[in-house]
């Protein structure tokens, strides 16, 4: 007789097979949870800390003998060292007094550290904060004080910070603070710092909370070679509470930029552009009056896009009609003209050929 099939038999063994499956993707979704936490990395973010330790040790060999917890590891994605950056106070128009009120408040205290430790009354401001409307050249400041004083620099992300875990965002603020006092001298930036740093309220939620009490308490405390900055840049310094004001007592108002400097940005965004024998700078400063100096870097750009289109149109209908005339060689972009700055608003942004 051929054997019964046993019913419970086939249960148990769908239950357990069950069971297994439920557990095998359970732990992947854990394991997956961890990659993407605080403490886990990605490939992409090792290798991006790897390379930027590696930098740090061959500017400075004395960071190898530095231990670094996981946190401040994850930190390292954010930071930037000088040899990285390549925009100097010369790349930027126009803002010549904030330079030089800038020397004196961060660059001197960075490089000249001696300076600052002879007595009560002179040191070092505790941050600094550039405030003003968008495109005016708050966040190239920032990387040029980086690069003109030799200090690594770490730009601070609210996404950098925030955590879904409890309490883990308390310890990545304590990790920024930390890595920027091992490898002074630095640069703590904070674009946007509003969004940060806003002010507080009765509603807020307690990570936010949390987190910025913690900065507050770390700032206040991580000054003592004064070799560390904490530089913040923001277009609506109103939002800022003012606890964090106060320990930003530098403030520099970045304003949109007048006939005079708007005509040394130009002069900077176009060095090294031909330009047409007949061509009128006055004529264009004053025809971009209320521009920031992001808007005068689009409005070069949208020039010489009109000088490439032309070039572009005649090359292709040399292509088109088989030309072979030997000057076709000779072809190349005209030189910018002045109805290329004047008449760019006046035509549809438009970058397909007619």
């Amino acid at each position: 007789m051929p054997n019964k099939i046993d019913l419970k038999t086939i249960t148990d063994w769908s239950v357990l097979i069950g069971t297994g499956i439920s557990i095998y993707y359970l732990c992947s979704r854990l394991l997956n949870d961890a990659e993407i936490g605080p403490l886990g990395r990605s490939k992409e973010s090792r290798q991006r800390q790897e390379t930027q330790w590696k930098r740090l040790c061959e500017k400075s060999p004395d960071f190898a003998n530095l231990e670094l917890n996981a946190y401040e590891q994850s930190i390292l994605a954010s930071v930037i060292t000088p040899e990285e950056i390549n925009i100097t106070f010369e790349d930027i128009g126009g803002l010549d007094h904030i330079v030089s009120e800038l020397n004196e408040s961060v660059i001197y205290p960075l490089t000249m550290p001696e300076l600052y430790t002879n007595g009560s009354l002179l040191q070092a401001p505790s941050g600094v904060l550039l405030y003003g409307p968008p495109g005016c050249g708050k966040t190239m400041l920032a990387k040029s004080l980086a690069l003109e004083s030799g200090a690594n620099f770490i730009s601070v992300r609210m996404s950098t910070l925030m955590d879904k875990y409890y309490g883990e965002s308390n310890k990545m603020v304590d990790a920024l603070f930390s890595l920027a006092n091992k490898i002074e001298p630095c640069i703590i930036f904070i674009d946007e710092i509003d969004s940060v740093l806003r002010e507080r309220t009765s509603f807020d939620h307690e990570v936010t909370a949390n987190l910025k009490a913690e900065f507050m308490t770390l700032w206040d405390g991580l000054i003592s070679s004064r070799r560390i900055m904490v530089v913040g840049a923001t277009n609506r310094i109103n939002d800022i509470d003012d606890a964090f004001l106060r320990r930003l007592p530098k403030r520099f108002y970045i304003s949109l930029p007048n006939a005079e400097q708007r005509s040394h940005i130009l002069q900077v965004l176009l060095k090294g552009t031909e330009l047409d024998d007949e061509f009128d700078l006055e004529a264009v400063v004053a025809r971009t009056d209320g521009m920031s100096g992001s808007d005068l870097k689009e409005l070069c750009r949208e020039a010489a896009l009109k000088a490439a289109k032309e070039y572009i149109k005649k090359k292709r209908m040399q292509a088109k009609e088989g030309e072979t005339n030997p000057d076709a060689t000779l072809l190349k972009v005209r030189p910018l003209r002045t109805s290329d700055f004047t008449g760019v608003n006046e035509e549809p942004n438009n970058l397909g050929l007619d």
